[in-house]
């Protein structure tokens, strides 16, 4: 008697659609990267996921919903990542200028192109803004709290909460920069005098960057 085959293992359907809904939101991103807001469709995200249009529709029924959703989704994603970096970080005279470089990396990332493109698309479109902003502010308030902790700021001190801000205005301009060409060594070498900076500005010391 033939050995009897074993049933296949059904896959939740809670999983199934989990797994639908990463292939969507990722695909999106690579959309966003690759094509630009405009170049981006929910027909051409569907079939980059490999994913019907009804499903598509069924859990994001506009472009708004479904780019909303995965710059979300990666913000989270790199949230985590940037946790991990975080824990990391060397202590002593190098630790401000790996801040940065972690930063720096943050805003030259997938995600930091994604957002860009839905934040030129959300400056003429009300419902898209008004969409965007809470997202934006959250994820705003998210870094500026872990900058704060990594550099060792106090903000109580006169200036030390503006330089911070001005910290990630500068990275999130090298990251715009990054976007038209390669600025690797231009950046460096920026970091490099704003570590020094940030040293002298928030703890009274200069500390060696190289």
């Amino acid at each position: 008697m033939g050995r009897m085959s074993t049933p296949a293992t059904r896959v939740p359907q809670e999983e199934r659609t989990r797994v639908m809904r990463l292939r969507l939101l990722e695909a999106t991103i690579e959309m966003l990267v690759e094509r630009g807001w405009s170049g981006t469709s929910t027909t051409l995200v569907s079939q980059r996921a490999g994913v019907s249009r009804g499903a598509q529709l069924h859990h994001f029924p506009t472009k708004d919903d479904l780019v909303l959703a995965a710059v979300e989704h990666l913000s989270d994603v790199r949230g985590r990542e940037l946790a991990e970096a975080a824990r990391q970080l060397p202590t002593g005279s190098r630790r401000t200028r790996a801040v940065l470089e972690m930063l720096a990396e943050h805003f030259t990332s997938p995600v930091f192109t994604a957002a860009l493109e839905l934040w030129v698309a959300a400056r003429t479109d009300a419902q898209l803004l008004a969409a965007v902003s809470p997202l934006e502010q959250r994820i705003g308030r998210d870094v500026h709290r872990l900058t704060v902790e990594l550099l060792g700021v106090d903000e109580k001190r006169p200036g030390a909460r503006e330089l911070v801000q001005a910290t990630l205005d500068l990275v999130r301009g090298l990251g715009l920069a990054n976007t038209i060409s390669d600025d690797t060594a231009r950046r460096s070498r920026i970091l490099d005098e704003w570590a020094r900076t940030l040293d002298v500005r928030l703890h009274g010391t200069a500390k060696e960057t190289s």
